[in-house]
């Protein structure tokens, strides 16, 4: 936030500003191969300080020095594939640390300390240009990267799988090659990719639906944004109790639909309270979504590619960001904010249908779910 303000205020261009958010939504996405690869070749637990340490460093440089243009987008652009590659890694660490039967929980409440809490990191923002700049600001966003890296050092050591020994390069290949050749994460991943693609159209289209259509002022259009983080804070609460009743496949397309037919309906909505409603709708789709992905990844891909599979999908998600605000930016210009909501919550439920049929043609059960009892188990395996 404090970057968006410093750009916007120190260029006064609204293609900086574009800018600035391509270096760091976009950016991440073309490294997503080599992001997942790093965290399936050292110690998890080394790679995510490492990444910490290296962001907070990159975070430091820019406030002391408050850069030109070109030097920020550089340094954000690092930053964020350094994000990347501890993303991956975090994520490919949680079946290392926690129980099989409680994957559910641990992936709900990571979530909330990611995507939940960074929905409120605006209001944190504004809060603290009260009492500084945007060097302050930045200052303490640095602070933050050294005290996480400080609490990811009490972690036991998470060794890698059996190594290759191949190139990184060629690690990043076979990663690549493992997805495409395992249907069932082709489908999740090409499915999830579509859903971003139109449902991140809101990014862009809320302010005017907000400003435009239904009337509102600066502070009533800026609580629209809070909508979906509102419902992100109470979908992890509440799959962090629930999640592990469902299964995983049911989840993640109950995610996918409920999010495209949150911003199909905010497209017809009549008053400002309505659209604030339906985008906390769509936040806990949103939610359902990334835990349900989440966990079913991390019980069917072997340990050893599990972090080349995490950076790819989140590599692909920031690349559909992208197209999603072309795509947004572009609607807008030849219709309005409503026609725009409407065809993005209808593609969103084309690529849940298309998603649904890909999953259901790929086996009769994709759908581990954790034993209740292994003991039992065991059991009955040793009985004649």
């Amino acid at each position: 936030m404090a970057l968006l303000l410093y750009v916007e205020e120190s260029t006064g261009a609204a293609l900086a500003v574009a800018l600035l958010l391509l270096a760091g939504d976009f950016t991440p996405g073309l490294f997503g191969a080599f992001a997942g690869a790093v965290g399936d070749r050292f110690d998890l637990r080394r790679v995510m300080v490492t990444c910490d340490v290296l962001q907070g460093g990159l975070v430091l440089v820019m406030a002391v020095t408050l850069p030109p243009l070109p030097v920020l987008l550089v340094l954000v652009a690092v930053r964020s594939v350094v994000g990347q590659v501890f993303q991956a890694s975090s994520r490919s660490a949680v079946p290392a640390l926690v129980k099989d039967e409680d994957l559910e929980r641990a992936n709900s409440a990571l979530g909330a300390g990611t995507n939940g809490l960074e929905a409120i990191g605006p209001l944190v923002a504004a809060g603290l240009f009260l009492v500084t700049d945007v060097r302050g600001i930045l200052l303490v966003d640095a602070a933050t990267f050294l005290v996480s890296a400080v609490i990811l050092s009490g972690l036991p050591k998470i060794p890698p799988g059996e190594p290759s020994g191949n190139s990184l390069i060629k690690d990043a290949k076979d990663g690549l090659g493992y997805i495409w050749r395992t249907k069932v994460i082709r489908v999740i991943g090409l499915g999830f990719f579509a859903g971003v693609a139109f449902s991140g159209v809101d990014d862009v289209a809320l302010v005017f639906l907000g400003r435009d259509e239904l009337s509102g002022g600066e502070s009533a259009t800026a609580a629209l944004y809070a909508g979906v983080g509102i419902g992100l804070v109470a979908g992890y609460a509440v799959l962090t109790k629930y999640a592990s009743r469902f299964r995983m496949t049911a989840l993640m397309l109950a995610g996918f639909a409920v999010s495209s037919v949150g911003n199909l309906v905010t497209g017809l909505a009549w008053a400002m309270w309505a659209a604030l409603a339906l985008q906390v709708f769509r936040g806990l789709g949103i939610a359902g979504l990334d835990v349900a992905i989440s966990t079913y990844l991390q019980r069917i891909v072997p340990a050893n590619m599990l972090s080349r599979v995490f950076g790819n999908l989140y590599g692909a998600i920031g690349l559909a960001a992208g197209v999603s605000y072309v795509f947004g930016g572009l609607l807008l210009e030849q219709t309005d904010a409503r026609v725009t909501f409407v065809v993005a919550g209808v593609g969103g439920l084309l690529a849940t249908a298309a998603t649904a049929i890909g999953l259901r043609r790929t086996a009769p059960d994709p759908d581990p779910q954790p034993d209740p009892d292994p003991q039992q188990d065991r059991e009955r395996e040793s009985e004649p």
